[in-house]
């Protein structure tokens, strides 16, 4: 993004407001004005000398500075995105309820630009009923949620709730300005509030596949893939923000599905192809991000398979799984689109390509997803790089950033649609 922006960055009381200082300088050294609003308990976590070095600007904390230019209504008007981060369970009731008891909830009901938050608290906070309502409520304003990602928390705690990291927030959090931008430049953009956040989904039914299969060897082992499903649930993100209605097949994730989405696990190919039959009956838009297994034990043992008794060798028979997608695009109705992944390892990008046209010949679905894996790449990572097909094999967008930015950039081809 060229442009320069007003961005204001809220910190708030956590362990992880060490971690605003990565966002903060990831946003100055992008070309953008910063300016600091912390909490009390933030600067309890982070010096205020630092947030000053850092953003190049003075650090507003106090309500009651600056009353005579109205300091707490101004730094919000002046502001073209805020980014919250982290977000503890405190202040996300705070701005779910609209109170304005500091200057951080007086910048936000202050202003009308993009606002993003990026969570950071315990598993049970995150979990909590409470928290999960005022997310729901935040989403259906308009807010973008980052995160939170699962991993280490304070102590020996680990779970869902740990901050995302900072890159991924700074291209989440501009991401959403660009999306705002392209909405007020476009011709058929309404007449209302030109900064609101795009909600172009509302109203639509999207069925999301996210994760990998795994086929049981036996009560123990099983074959399955290294897929943590963190594509898929940043789809799940996106939608949502964007004001769908979103269900979440979930096969064996490593991350927590947003609240707010109607999650459904399974575990085996099978059952997600039931899943999916029955689940895309009402879907006006299915993303199969899953990463389903091609193949299946042909016997399933009902104890544990012992080497003392195999051998040196273990021989293992394996025997085709049903073809999800195309059976899904065999039988689709009119009007609903079917967006298709696929997980290649050609290092050619011609190559990549060659091989996703010739898939989505085959699969028979409207789009199809391309991107490159290997042993260190694409599958568990932060980031992806992915390039989408169209029926008929042309390309029609191609995207690299964090796994939210990509998956906004496939929903704005599903939506230009």
């Amino acid at each position: 993004m060229s442009t320069r922006l007003t961005i204001v960055v809220g910190v708030t009381g956590g362990i992880a407001a060490y971690k605003a200082v990565g966002v903060i300088r990831a946003l100055v050294l992008e070309g953008h004005s910063v300016h600091v609003v912390a909490t009390d308990a933030a600067l309890r976590f982070v010096g205020k000398p630092t947030l000053e070095a850092i953003s190049r600007n003075p650090v507003a904390t106090d309500l009651y500075e600056g009353v005579a230019e109205v300091r707490h209504v101004a730094i919000g008007q002046s502001a073209d995105l805020i980014v919250i981060a982290p977000a503890t369970a405190n202040t996300i009731a705070k701005l779910a309820a609209g109170l304005a008891d500091d200057l951080l909830g007086n910048t936000v009901l202050a202003s009308t630009a993009p606002l993003v938050i990026a969570p950071a608290m315990h598993t049970e906070m995150w979990r909590n009923p409470a928290t999960v309502a005022n997310i729901a409520t935040l989403r259906e304003r308009g807010v973008t949620i980052v995160g939170p990602a699962v991993g280490q928390l304070t102590g020996t705690d680990s779970g869902p709730g740990r901050m995302v990291e900072p890159q991924a927030i700074v291209e989440a959090a501009l991401s959403t300005v660009g999306r705002r931008v392209a909405d007020t430049q476009s011709p058929d953009a309404s007449s209302g509030d030109a900064s609101s956040v795009r909600r172009d989904f509302e109203g639509c039914r999207i069925l999301i596949t996210a994760g990998g299969t795994r086929e049981p060897l036996d009560p123990v082992r099983f074959l399955g893939n290294r897929s943590s499903g963190r594509q898929g649930v940043a789809i799940a993100n996106a939608a949502l923000a964007r004001g769908a209605t979103v269900t979440l097949l979930a096969a064996h994730l490593d991350v927590e599905p947003p609240a707010g989405v109607d999650v459904l696990e399974v575990g085996t190919a099978r059952q997600l192809e039931s899943a999916v039959k029955d689940a895309s009956a009402s879907a006006d838009i299915v993303i199969m991000a899953a990463a389903v297994a091609d193949y299946r034990p042909l016997e399933v043992r009902e104890e544990k398979i012992k080497k003392s008794k195999t051998g040196e060798r273990l021989i293992l028979e394996l025997e085709q799984n049903p073809d999800i997608l195309a059976g899904l695009t065999a039988s689709k109705r009119a009007g609903q689109v079917i967006v298709g992944f696929a997980a290649e390892t050609e290092a050619d990008p011609s190559a990549l390509i060659e091989v996703g046209r010739e898939k989505l010949e085959r699969k028979g679905c409207d789009y199809l997803v391309i991107n490159h894996v290997g042993w260190s790449e694409g599958f568990a990572a932060e980031r992806n790089e992915v390039v989408m097909l169209q029926s008929g094999g042309d390309i029609v967008m191609e995207a690299f950033g964090s796994k939210l930015s990509v998956a906004n950039r496939i929903l704005d081809v599903i939506a230009s649609r």
